[in-house]
C-alpha cells in the first residue's frame, strides 16, 4: 500500500489546527482578536481536513474544497482586519480609504466564492480557471500588504508579541503566492508544491498559538505609522508587476511555439532589469511616496490644531511684537528655523524688505516687479528651496535668485505671499540649526499659513490706508464746518452792504451794522481759536433759553417771513455753550425761512414737560419726504442747495443737541412743511446732560 504523503501532510495540519482551537477555546474570548483567531483556526482545520480527505478517498469534490479554501483566506483576513481597526462600516472606518480597501477584498473574496459555488451547477464555469489562479494570488498579495502594516507600524516592544503571528500568516501567504504563481505561468498545480501544503500549514500552526500566549498579556494595538507607507506601496506594485509578468510568461510560454523557452527567458531577464531600474528610480519613489500618502494614509500634521495655534498667535491684540514679524516667526517655526525676513509689495510694484526676525537688517533690498524670481513665484504656488537651487538649477528653471537673498544669514526657503491670487509679498526663511527633511505636508502647511498671513497682512494694509483716510476726512469735515461759519459771516456782511446805500442815514440801521460787525468780528476769533487748538472745550454755563430763542427770533426779523414766538414764557434754565446752541436755533429758523415764501410762516413755540424742554420751530415751506430726512437730512456733506450749501448745518446741530443729552426729531410733508422738534433738558431734572464738568452759572 503507498503512502500518499499530502494526505498525511494535509491530515496533520487539520490535527494541529484542531488542538489549537481547542486550546483558544478555553480561553476568555474577551478581546475580538481572540475569538477572529479562533474562527480562522477552525476554519482552517476544516479546510486541511478536506484536502486530507481528498488526497485519501477522492472526496470532497472541488467545488467544496476551493469553497473551503476561500472561506480560509477570508477568516484570515478578518483576524488582520481586526488588528489594523478597519471596519466595513464607512461611519466608523478610520479614514474612506481604508473602507475602500476592506471593501475591495471582500469583493474579491466573494466573487471566487461565487464563481467556485456555482461550478456544481453550470456546465460551463462564470470565470475560467486561470482568473480563479489570479483571484487566489491577489488574496495572497492583500494579505501580505496587510501583514506588512501589522508589523511595521507596532512599536518595538509590541512587534515581540506579533512576530510569531507575522511570522506564520506571512509564511503561508507566501508559499500560497508561489504555488499559484508557478500554476498560473505553467497552467497547472506543481504537484511536490501541493503535498507540501499542509506541511507547512502546519509548521506555521505553533507560531500562531505562541502569539495567542503573547497576547494574552498584552493586546495587540497598531497605529498606522506614516514610514511604512512605500514599503507597502513597494510591495503592491512589485505583486502587480510580478502578475503582469506571468501573465506575460504564460502568453509566451502558449503562443511562442518553438521559440516559447528561448522567449521566456528573454521575457523574465527584461523584466528583472526594468523592476531594478523603476525601483532605483528616486524620482519615482518620491511621486508614489506622496501618493499613496496623500490618498491612503492619516496626516501628519492635526490641521485643525495648527490652523487654530497660528489663528490664535497672528491675531493676538495685546502683543508688542509687529504683525510682520509674528508671521516670520510662525512661518519659521513651523520648519523648525529661527530666523527671517519679509518683502512686501510696494506701491512702486517692487519689492523691499519690511521686517526682519533674528536676522541683520540688509542694505539695497529691493526686489524688481520683473525679476526671475518674481515671475517664478507668481505663476505658481511654489516654494523655493534655496538648498535645492544649489544642488540643481534646473528644478526652478535656471532662475536667478537676486543677490540681496544670498547677502541673508543662511537663505533656504522663498515662501510666496497670495491675495487674490495676487503675489503680495513672500517670506525668506533661514535654515535651521539641525537638519530637518521636507516632505509635501511641511511644503502644504508653508503654503496654507502663507495664504493665511497674506490676507492678515493685506487687512492690515488696509486698515492703515482707512485710517489715513479717516485723519483727512476729520480735516475735511472741520474744514467744512469752519467754511460754514465763514459763509454765515459773508451773508450777514453781505446783507449790510446790500443795505448801506438805502439805510446808510439811519441811526438805528448804523447800531445794527456795529452790532452785526462786531458779532461778525466774534465768530472770526472764534475760528481762529479753533484753527490754533481744534479740541478745545465748550464755555458751559447756565442761562435761560427762552430769552436766547427770543433773542435769535429778534435777529431773524430782518428776514422774510418773519419769525413768530409762542408757547412758554417763563424763564427755563439749562445749561450749554451759550455761542454754540444759539447756532443751532440760527441755523433751524434760516432754514425754514429759505424753504418758505414770503407770504408763509415760520413759527417757534416753547413747552415745558416733566425736566424737558421742548421747542418746535415750524414753517409753511415746501416740506420734505420721508426718504430724504431718513437717508440724507441728517448726514453731512449732503445738501438741497446745491454748491451754496455744505449740507452740515443739520447735521452739526443734531449731534450738538445729542451732546446736551437731548434729540432731535423731524416730521415734514411736501408742500405742507416742516416741523422741527428739539428736546432739551432743564437744570435740576432728573435726566441730566452727559459730559460736561466744571459749569459756571452766569446771571442772565
Amino acid at each position: 500500500m503507498v503512502i500518499n504523503f499530502g494526505a498525511i501532510s494535509h491530515a496533520t495540519g487539520a490535527l494541529v489546527y484542531f488542538l489549537i482551537t481547542l486550546l483558544l477555546a478555553r480561553g476568555y474570548m474577551r478581546r475580538l482578536v481572540d475569538r477572529a483567531l479562533l474562527t480562522a483556526c477552525l476554519v482552517t482545520s476544516i479546510w486541511l481536513g478536506a484536502l486530507a480527505a481528498q488526497q485519501a478517498i477522492g472526496a470532497p469534490s472541488f467545488v467544496t474544497r476551493y469553497c473551503l479554501e476561500v472561506v480560509r483566506n477570508a477568516a484570515w483576513i478578518g483576524v488582520l482586519f481586526i488588528i489594523l481597526g478597519i471596519n466595513l462600516s464607512p461611519r466608523k472606518s478610520n479614514t474612506p480609504t481604508q473602507y475602500w480597501l476592506g471593501m475591495s477584498i471582500i469583493a474579491v473574496l466573494a466573487v471566487m466564492l461565487v464563481a467556485g459555488f456555482t461550478r456544481s451547477f453550470t456546465d460551463e464555469p462564470l470565470i475560467s480557471g486561470q482568473w480563479l489562479l489570479l483571484g487566489q494570488i491577489s488574496v495572497s498579495l492583500a494579505g501580505l500588504v496587510m501583514l506588512e502594516q501589522v508589523w511595521r507600524n507596532a512599536t518595538g516592544y509590541k512587534r515581540s508579541n506579533i512576530r510569531y503571528l507575522c511570522l506564520g500568516i506571512g509564511a503561508f501567504y507566501i508559499y500560497d503566492f508561489f504555488l499559484y504563481s508557478d500554476a498560473l505561468l505553467f497552467n497547472k498545480i506543481s504537484a511536490p508544491f501541493w503535498d507540501a501544503r499542509g506541511a507547512v500549514n502546519t509548521i506555521c500552526a505553533p507560531l500562531v498559538a505562541l502569539t495567542m500566549v503573547n497576547t494574552r498579556k498584552q493586546p495587540i494595538d497598531v497605529q498606522i505609522s506614516r514610514q511604512f507607507v512605500f514599503h507597502t506601496s513597494a510591495l503592491v506594485f512589485a505583486g502587480l508587476y510580478l502578475l503582469i509578468m506571468s501573465a506575460g510568461g504564460y502568453y509566451i510560454n502558449t503562443a511562442g511555439g518553438s521559440w516559447s523557452e528561448a522567449l521566456l527567458i528573454i521575457f523574465f531577464f527584461s523584466s528583472t532589469i526594468i523592476l531594478v531600474l523603476l525601483g532605483s528610480s528616486a524620482w519615482l519613489r518620491a511621486r508614489l511616496m506622496v501618493f499613496i500618502s496623500q490618498h491612503f494614509f492619516n496626516y501628519k500634521y492635526d490641521y485643525r490644531e495648527e490652523w487654530l495655534s497660528i489663528t490664535r498667535l497672528l491675531t493676538t491684540l495685546d502683543s508688542d511684537e509687529a504683525l510682520e514679524k509674528r508671521i516670520i516667526r510662525v512661518m519659521s517655526n513651523l520648519v523648525e528655523s529661527h530666523a527671517g525676513a519679509l518683502w512686501l509689495r510696494d506701491e512702486d510694484n517692487s519689492f523691499s524688505a519690511k521686517a526682519f526676525w533674528n536676522m541683520s537688517e540688509i542694505k539695497f533690498d529691493k526686489i524688481d516687479v520683473s525679476s526671475e524670481l518674481v515671475e517664478f513665484l507668481s505663476q505658481g504656488d511654489w516654494v523655493v528651496n534655496l538648498k535645492e537651487y544649489q544642488i540643481d538649477p534646473t528644478r526652478y528653471h535656471l532662475m536667478e535668485i537676486p543677490d540681496c537673498i544670498w547677502n541673508t544669514k543662511k537663505p533656504w526657503l522663498i515662501v510666496p505671499l497670495f491675495v487674490r491670487e495676487s503675489l503680495f509679498g513672500f517670506v525668506l526663511i533661514a535654515e535651521p540649526i539641525a537638519k530637518i527633511e521636507l516632505n509635501w505636508e511641511n511644503y502644504d502647511l508653508l503654503k496654507i499659513v502663507a495664504r493665511q498671513a497674506g490676507g492678515y497682512l493685506a487687512l492690515l494694509q488696509t486698515q492703515d490706508r482707512l485710517s489715513e483716510s479717516k485723519q483727512f476726512e476729520a480735516v475735511n469735515r472741520t474744514s467744512a464746518f469752519m467754511v460754514h461759519d465763514l459763509k454765515t459771516i459773508i451773508a450777514q456782511l453781505s446783507l449790510l452792504v446790500n443795505n448801506a446805500e438805502r439805510h446808510k442815514t439811519n441811526p438805528v440801521f448804523i447800531d445794527d451794522m456795529i452790532r452785526t460787525t462786531e458779532h461778525a468780528l466774534k465768530k472770526m476769533n472764534h475760528l481762529l481759536v479753533q484753527i490754533r487748538n481744534p479740541v478745545t472745550r465748550d464755555e458751559i454755563t447756565q442761562f435761560d433759553l427762552v430769552s436766547l430763542i427770543k433773542d435769535v427770533i429778534a435777529y431773524e426779523s430782518k428776514r422774510e417771513p418773519h419769525p413768530s414766538f409762542s408757547g412758554e414764557s417763563s424763564a427755563i434754565s439749562i445749561t450749554a455753550d451759550k455761542d454754540k446752541l444759539k447756532s443751532v436755533f440760527v441755523h433751524l429758523i434760516q432754514n425754514a425761512q429759505d424753504a418758505t415764501d414770503k407770504t408763509g410762516e415760520v413759527s417757534v413755540s416753547v413747552k415745558r414737560s416733566a425736566g424737558w424742554v421742548v421747542v418746535f420751530v415750524q414753517d409753511t415751506g415746501c416740506g420734505m419726504t420721508d426718504e430724504f430726512i431718513k437717508g440724507q437730512l441728517f448726514k453731512p456733506f449732503e445738501s438741497t442747495k446745491g454748491l451754496t450749501g455744505m449740507g452740515i448745518g443739520v447735521y452739526q446741530s443734531r449731534e450738538y443737541i445729542r451732546k446736551l443729552g437731548g434729540s432731535v426729531d423731524v416730521t415734514s410733508q411736501v408742500g405742507v412743511g416742516t416741523c422741527f422738534t428739539i428736546k432739551i433738558p432743564i437744570v435740576g431734572a432728573a435726566v441730566p446732560p452727559p459730559g460736561f464738568s466744571n459749569m459756571k452759572a452766569v446771571n442772565q
